[in-house]
């Protein structure tokens, strides 16, 4: 991030949208951008009085406030004051000093975004397919462009720009109002299944869509040259360079850098890094909705359908209760509806005789359970057991360990020649072994002085000198070091 004189300064051109007369200065400026709009950029104050009566929001308003809430909003360059001297006919009407004032640039972007924020809820988002098939449009264009006139290449790169950044907007904000708390509360209620097959048909189209164009597009752009694309862009950053501006003179390189920035925007989000694009996690995200809506519709309807189902079945259950000839038959009913009031649970029964199903309970074996007492006061003995003896078992263990030991240093010695071990004369290193060797490698390198000692205390020294890159036969492989020397003292 660049930190420049205008990011730290304070913009007191936003002073307007919290100032103690906000109501005033808000309506002020909003009568001054629509005359923007309808391209009359400058008025006089008895305009802006007009205009002010007329609302009837201030009816009590005069011209001296008027020129006060101008003066103000003046003061804050949210408006041009110029004195207008084309009508002066004396002296007196030259000291009044007769202004007409003018929108500044900072104040007419302010305006356009607290439009936008007024009307976020009205507009709301949406998703285009057809967005990705100019852009697809576009992308395909680059080879044809290569020829093309630097004006031609800056709109090409303009309007590439502009649809991209419309996609991933709208799409961010369509996402973010399917799952805001509001739209979970909406799918849990009966309503929703009214326009539900409306919303999955919409997000399904556009998912078919995304997957028809993005394979495309993926495909593409991982096959166009890098070097079109520095071409293209330095040609739209010498059009840029170009166009004559009175403001601040910009740099070449932050345009070109940005630029830049912007493609690799739209590769990462068409193509990805690491085989993750943002089309990815898109169509999942969007297919995720549509299971969470297709769950909710279906819990919803398994709630109605089970209401009316219940109130058949209860309906039914009555009838059948109503035709019983007495209170043991009831009873037989209502173990066969609601089961069992007070069921028996058996349990214990080992070493059956037979796997039948159909075997009752008085037809197997006798079996004794041991019942433990579950209140507090009455404890189980427990029964006194001496200490195992685990001499035998850990003497065998250590044996093992010494015998496995004693192995690995014999083949350790194989490797051992002279004295030194040279990676570079192995023949064939296990993987144990390599293990025992890199570790006291490691030991040695780790020491300022390169010296170190393995577990039985043979100092050794690491030899360093006229190192190259070896390849070591491994039974696991080939193994890429440089040619250390393990060298043992005495």
């Amino acid at each position: 991030m660049k930190i420049n004189e205008k990011l730290t300064k304070p913009i007191t051109e936003v002073n307007y949208l919290r100032a103690e007369n906000v109501d005033r200065y808000r309506v002020i400026i909003r009568f001054f951008y629509e005359q923007y709009e309808k391209i009359q950029y400058w008025l006089y104050k008895e305009d802006v009085f007009e205009a002010m009566i007329q609302t009837g929001l201030f009816p009590d308003y005069t011209l001296d406030q008027c020129q006060s809430d101008l003066s103000s909003l003046t003061e804050w360059k949210n408006l041009i004051a110029i004195q207008d001297t084309s009508k002066v006919t004396s002296i007196e009407e030259f000291k009044n000093r007769k202004y007409r004032y003018q929108l500044s640039e900072y104040t007419i972007e302010i305006e356009r975004m607290t439009l936008k924020l007024e009307n976020l809820q009205v507009e709301g988002a949406s998703l285009e397919p057809t967005l990705l098939e100019r852009i697809q449009y576009q992308i395909m264009c680059i080879e044809t462009l290569q020829d093309a006139s630097m004006e031609e290449i800056h709109t090409w790169w303009k309007d590439l720009n502009a649809n991209f950044i419309r996609l991933n907007q709208n799409y961010q904000d369509y996402i973010r109002t399917l799952n805001n708390a509001k739209a979970e509360e909406m799918m849990k209620t009966e309503s929703f299944l009214l326009f539900k097959e409306k919303i999955i048909s919409y997000l399904r189209n556009f998912v078919k869509g995304l997957q028809e164009h993005a394979m495309i597009l993926e495909d593409y752009i991982q096959n166009i040259p890098f070097e079109n694309i520095v071409v293209l862009i330095e040609k739209t950053v010498n059009y840029e360079m170009s166009i004559p501006r009175m403001d601040d003179k910009i740099q070449k390189q932050d345009v070109y850098d940005n630029f830049m920035a912007r493609w690799d925007s739209i590769y990462s989000w068409f193509v990805g890094k690491n085989g993750i694009s943002e089309v990815n996690r898109m169509s999942d995200i969007t297919n995720e909705i549509i299971r969470k809506i297709t769950r909710y519709a279906q819990q919803i309807g398994e709630l109605q359908n089970q209401g009316a189902n219940r109130a058949e079945e209860y309906k039914h259950i009555s009838d059948l209760f109503g035709k019983c000839q007495d209170l043991s038959q009831a009873h037989k009913m209502s173990v066969l509806f609601f089961g069992v009031d007070k069921p028996l649970h058996m349990q214990a029964i080992y070493n059956r005789n037979t796997d039948s199903i159909d075997s009752g309970v008085y037809e197997e074996e006798i079996t004794y359970y041991a019942l433990e007492p579950r209140t507090r006061v009455a404890t189980v003995k427990t029964k006194r057991q001496p200490a195992q003896d685990y001499n035998l078992e850990r003497e065998q263990q250590r044996l093992e360990i010494l015998e496995h030991k004693q192995a690995q240093n014999e083949k350790l010695k194989n490797y051992i020649r002279d004295g030194v071990v040279d990676f570079e004369k192995i023949d064939i290193l296990d993987g144990e072994s390599r293990k025992i060797l890199l570790s006291w490698l490691s030991k040695g390198l780790n020491d300022a002085n390169k010296t170190s000692k393995t577990d039985d205390g043979r100092e050794f020294y690491i030899d360093d000198s006229n190192l190259k890159t070896i390849e070591v036969k491994c039974e696991d492989g080939m193994f890429v070091m440089p040619s250390y020397r393990i060298c043992f003292k005495g």
